[in-house]
C-alpha cells in the first residue's frame, strides 16, 4: 500500500552544545577527538546549558524536572509545522501515532499528550521502538486498508536523550541531541510525495547492545551497534538502489544521523555520490528516531519532482528499517 506524504515538520530546542562547551566540562575530550572518531560539531538540548555545566546532568531524576521543553511540546511544535505545510488543520486528522526512545510517561501514550496540545481529539497511541520508531507506524500502515483509516493521519516522534546522558562520560556526552519531527499522511489522498518498499526488521538477540533504564543513563556496546549499524545500512541501501534506481530521477540516501563517521562509510561502501547524500548529524548530534525526518524536512523546499529518497533507519532492540520516499511536485 502506498502512503501518501502530506507535510514534514520538525522543531529543535534552543540549548546549543558544541564541542567547545563539551572541552570546557574537563571530561577529558576536544573537538579534535569528536570530530575524528564521529563527525559532530554542535548539538540542541532541552537542558538549560547552566545546569549541564553545574550538574553533568549526573541524577536522570532532575533532569526531568530541569527540562525547557517537555516531549509533548517538542512534538506538538513539529506537527504544527507538518500541518502548516500539509494545508490542513488540527481538525482534519483522524489519529496520531506516537513513537521515540524514552517517553516522559508510561502511561498515556506519548500520542495522547501531543494531540491534546493540538487539541485533536482522535485515536491516539504510541509505536514506540527507539530509533526505529518512524518506521515502525509507516510499516504498519503499509500493510492496511486505508479504506478503514482516517483521511489524515499524524505520525510524531520525539526524543530528548540528552536527558539520559552522563555528561561525565567523554564517550557519550558527544552523541546526542535533542529534536521532534511529524509526518501527515494519508492512504487515500495523494501529497506531494509517495512513500513506498517499507521494510522492518529486527534481531532480539541483540536487545542488550543498545540500553536505556527507565531512570539511569543511556549505554552500549559502541564497536558492536557501528559494526551493525553499517551492515544493515548498506543491506537496505542496496536493495533500495537495485529497486528504485530510475532513468531520469536522483536516488537521494538519508541514513540514521547516528554519526558523520559511520554515514560516510556507508556512503563510500554504497558508491553514493557527495551531492546524494543528505544529513544533519554534524550539527545537532544523533536525535535517534527524529534524525532521518528532521532531514526531510530541513530541505521540504528544495525537494523536486524528479527526486527520490532511499530512507535507512536501525536502532535499539536491535532493529532496522527503510522505505523509499518518491516525490511527485
Amino acid at each position: 500500500m502506498t502512503i501518501h506524504l502530506h507535510g514534514v515538520g520538525h522543531f529543535h530546542p534552543d540549548t546549543r552544545i558544541d564541542n567547545k562547551f563539551l572541552e570546557a566540562l574537563d571530561i577529558g575530550t576536544n573537538e579534535p577527538w569528536i570530530l575524528e572518531r564521529v563527525g559532530i560539531r554542535e548539538r540542541r538540548s532541552v537542558l538549560p546549558a547552566d545546569y549541564i555545566v553545574t550538574t553533568k546532568n549526573a541524577d536522570p531524576y532532575a533532569a526531568i524536572e530541569a527540562v525547557m521543553y517537555t516531549q509533548a511540546e517538542m512534538g506538538a511544535r513539529a506537527a504544527q509545522m507538518a500541518l502548516d505545510r500539509a494545508g490542513l488543520t488540527p481538525g482534519d486528522i483522524g489519529m496520531v501515532i506516537g513513537g521515540g526512545s524514552m517517553p516522559d510517561t508510561g502511561s498515556p501514550a506519548e500520542a495522547c499528550h501531543i494531540a491534546a496540545r493540538l487539541g485533536i481529539e482522535a485515536t491516539a497511541f504510541d509505536t514506540n521502538s527507539a530509533c526505529t520508531s518512524i518506521f515502525v507506524p509507516l510499516y504498519l500502515l503499509s500493510m492496511m486498508d486505508g479504506k478503514r483509516l482516517p483521511r489524515f493521519i499524524l505520525i510524531v516522534v520525539t526524543e530528548s536523550l540528552t536527558r539520559t546522558v552522563d555528561y561525565r562520560d567523554r564517550a557519550t556526552a558527544v552523541l546526542w541531541g535533542d529534536c521532534a519531527a511529524a509526518y501527515v499522511v494519508s492512504l487515500t489522498e495523494p501529497g506531494r510525495a509517495e512513500i513506498d518498499d517499507v521494510s522492518l526488521g529486527s534481531s532480539p538477540a541483540g536487545h542488550d547492545k543498545v540500553v536505556v533504564p527507565r531512570m539511569g543513563f543511556f549505554r552500549q556496546d559502541g564497536q558492536a551497534v557501528q559494526k551493525f549499524a553499517i551492515k544493515y545500512t548498506l543491506k537496505d541501501l542496496r536493495r533500495l538502489q537495485e529497486a528504485h534506481t530510475v532513468e531520469g530521477r536522483k536516488l537521494g540516501f538519508i541514513g540514521h544521523q547516528a554519526n558523520l563517521r559511520m554515514l560516510e562509510k556507508v556512503c563510500a561502501m554504497g558508491n553514493v555520490p557527495a551531492d546524494h547524500h543528505f544529513s544533519n548529524v554534524e550539527h545537532f548530534g544523533n536525535t535517534a528516531a527524529a534524525g532521518s525526518p528532521s532531514v526531510i524536512s530541513q530541505n521540504w523546499d528544495r525537494w523536486q519532482a524528479t527526486d527520490d529518497l532511499a530512507v535507512v533507519g536501525v536502532g535499539s532492540g536491535l532493529t532496522w528499517g527503510a522505505y523509499l520516499m518518491r516525490f511527485k511536485r
